[in-house]
């Protein structure tokens, strides 16, 4: 059910007898318009009374209200220790399609000229079992890239240019993930420290485009040039196949606690836009200051409108919604899967088809919630991560420690089969986002060489971050000259990768894990903007080599429909869309009750079969082998199943070597390193 709107058009539309501009504030008293000279952004030329309608919708008109022009809003109200009305304030309109600075904390709206030619440019649609993810910031993806021109490093226009969408079609990845690109500005406390807010999740306004990452002569030219770079990268990236997913935040403002800077809600309805105590004291369930109240009509409707205008007027073809979690608070702050912004996201006509990704938690009461949304949401997955990482990390620092892994290999075959016990049957695998790593923690080569965060760069000394990394530092804490930790390091990638890309659901890469990027044993670089968090694009062979084992993986999860099911099988049923799974033990033979529990069997043949719909059958054989000490294990027979052709061994170093001509059959003894994995398909 989509919920009911407030109102149509709020924000800026165009009437016979000029602009409107429609704001929503069932508080305030008065308020107006403010327009600005031309030429000088602190000249106010004139100001247009506002007149509220019965559904608490102020309104005023201007034929000045005209593309170019500037503008802001400002508002009166009762005082109280729930408002914060201060008639003298400019603000910014929540609607605004563009911003201008004009000084430290002050912004002025601008009403762009939105026209764009798409050249019948429309979305990839890729379907979801075979989307794979590739997290990446905007800035760090091309600003030490030497084959984009130096005036696009680091830029939207960076990001479109032919050499970087040649890197991400190379690599196979089908879509890009953007850390926050709604106007954003850093925290006061950063400010001070001289830090920047890299990462970018402290949302100014949720219309319009960060105009920090347009080129320098966009941003010269102004907000309508900023927006047509914008349009342009999702044009020429839809053009290439790949799909645009923006990290989106709506669950705080940039606004911060009561005494952060008051730009834009807390001025025009601080009592309706924000939760609050009945004394005015703010109720944060997202550890930024400030909660954006989902109880109310008005901030539901003002992210569905968010969303609408990004999904149909940018043509970004899905969201990530940061602390999703705190979306569907009630009035009460309870958690609710089917809140009315939950399923309004999901339902809204103008909404149809976009992927919708949720970080299931925040940091309120109730506030984990992985495997409680609603059917057709996909979710950010923590308990596939924390497996997989202590599966072949933490698992095995114990191992060498004390003689035993201290767990078995069912938990870790149920995440690599989807999470049915996360998710519901009716939601399938593809409601797992699965990832190894994102932007907020160890880089994938930081796993394998810290044991413990290194944050003192961050001006906290070194309180922020995790402690709980779930990392192995084999055995030397940072860089290693040692060859043989050099080895298990670059294996322990290895497995991880192909873990990710072996799994059912839907797989994310972060950006630079690909070559083994570190960030110094960082898990925290949210305030880093320089080399420590942009791609490297000088590389080490072994680098290269990396690269050469993710690309062969992503086509391998390609070719072979087995590894990504669209549904959880169903014991004694064809299920279509579902993988048919068998599990064996080392010696071939199918997996008792204790080979799933104890710590000493930790070798698994996993045999998928795919029940297809639209693709060729497909069946592969997955060989897990996760000790140190190296193992033999006898290929398993199967109805139907005449050899096994090896696809990719992740104990070689370089491709894992390509598809064997040599096809072994049922009943052959072969022998698995330690700790690695293989992939066969089976004829």
């Amino acid at each position: 059910m989509t919920p009911p709107r407030i109102a149509a058009g709020l924000g800026l539309r165009a009437t016979s007898s000029g602009g409107e501009l429609r704001v929503y504030s069932a508080s305030a008293t008065s308020m107006e318009i403010v327009l600005f000279d031309e030429a000088d952004p602190n000249w106010i030329v004139k100001t247009i009374p506002m007149t509220r309608d019965a559904n608490n919708v102020w309104h005023g008109r201007s034929r000045s209200l005209s593309p170019g022009r500037r503008y802001a809003i400002r508002a009166d109200g009762p005082g109280g220790p729930q408002n914060a009305f201060n008639p003298e304030r400019l603000l910014i309109d929540p609607y605004a399609r563009g911003l201008v600075r004009v000084g430290d904390s002050r912004w002025r709206s601008v009403i762009v000229d939105d026209n764009f030619n798409w050249n019948g440019t429309t979305k990839p649609n890729t379907p979801l079992d075979a989307t794979v993810i590739y997290e990446m910031h905007v800035r760090g993806f091309s600003k030490l890239n030497p084959a984009v021109p130096a005036e696009l490093r680091g830029t939207y226009a960076g990001l479109a240019h032919e050499a970087s969408i040649a890197a991400l079609k190379d690599l196979g990845v089908t879509a890009v993930e953007l850390l926050p690109v709604h106007a954003l500005v850093s925290e006061q406390r950063l400010k001070k420290q001289g830090l920047r807010n890299y990462w970018g999740y402290n949302t100014l306004n949720f219309f319009s485009p960060h105009s920090a990452y347009a080129t320098a002569a966009a941003q010269a030219e102004g907000p309508d040039a900023v927006l047509r770079e914008f349009k342009g990268m999702v044009k020429l990236l839809h053009e290439a196949g790949l799909e645009v997913i923006l990290d989106v935040v709506y669950n705080h403002t940039s606004e911060e606690g009561p005494f952060g800077p008051t730009v834009s809600l807390r001025g025009l309805d601080n009592a309706n836009y924000y939760r609050q105590d009945a004394h005015g004291a703010y109720i944060d369930v997202t550890g930024c200051g400030n909660t954006v109240n989902f109880g109310n009509e008005a901030p539901v409707q003002l992210v569905l409108d968010s969303l609408r205008y990004w999904a149909n007027e940018v043509q970004v073809d899905g969201f990530r919604f940061d602390l999703a979690a705190t979306l569907g608070r009630d009035a009460d702050v309870h958690f609710d899967p089917r809140h009315p912004l939950l399923d309004g996201i999901l339902n809204d006509p103008g909404l149809q088809g976009v992927k919708m990704i949720a970080e299931p938690w925040d940091v309120g009461m109730g506030g984990w919630q992985t495997g409680n949304f609603a059917p057709g949401w996909t979710e950010w997955n923590d308990r596939y991560r924390d497996r997989m990482r202590d599966f072949w990390l933490t698992d095995i620092a114990r191992e060498r420690t004390t003689g035993s892994a201290g767990s078995g290999i069912g938990r870790f075959a149920t995440r690599l089969a989807g999470s049915s016990n996360t998710f519901s049957a009716e939601r399938g695998p593809l409601a797992s986002l699965n990832f190894i790593t994102a932007h907020d923690g160890f880089t994938l080569a930081d796993l394998t060489a810290y044991d413990r965060k290194h944050n003192q760069g961050n001006g906290e000394s070194n309180r922020d971050g995790t402690d709980n990394n779930n990392s192995f530092n084999h055995g030397v804490e940072g860089p290693s000259s040692e060859p043989a930790i050099i080895a298990a390091r670059r294996k322990a990638m290895r497995n991880l990768l192909g873990t990710l890309l072996f799994s059912a659901g839907v797989p994310m890469l972060t950006a630079g894990d690909e070559y083994g990027r570190s960030q110094r044993g960082n898990n925290n670089a949210y305030c880093h903007d320089s080399e420590l968090t942009w791609l490297s694009w000088q590389r080490e062979p072994w680098q290269d080599q990396l690269s050469a084992v993710t690309r062969r993986l992503i086509a391998l999860r390609r070719e072979n429909p087995a590894l990504r099911p669209i549904r959880f099988a169903r014991l004694g049923e064809t299920t279509a869309g579902a993988s048919e799974m068998d599990w064996f033990d080392a010696a071939g033979d199918p997996m008792s009750e204790d080979d799933w529990n104890s710590p000493e069997a930790r070798t698994l043949q996993y045999l998928a079969a795919s029940t297809p719909e639209r693709e060729e059958f497909n069946r592969i054989l997955l060989i897990v082998h996760a000790t140190e000490s190296a193992t033999t294990v006898t290929l398993p027979a199967h109805e139907g199943v005449v050899g096994y052709e090896v696809l990719w061994d992740s104990a070689d170093d370089d491709l894992g070597g390509a598809a064997s001509p040599e096809i072994l059959s049922p009943g052959t003894v072969v022998d698995i390193a330690g700790t690695s994995m293989r992939l066969l398909r089976a004829h």
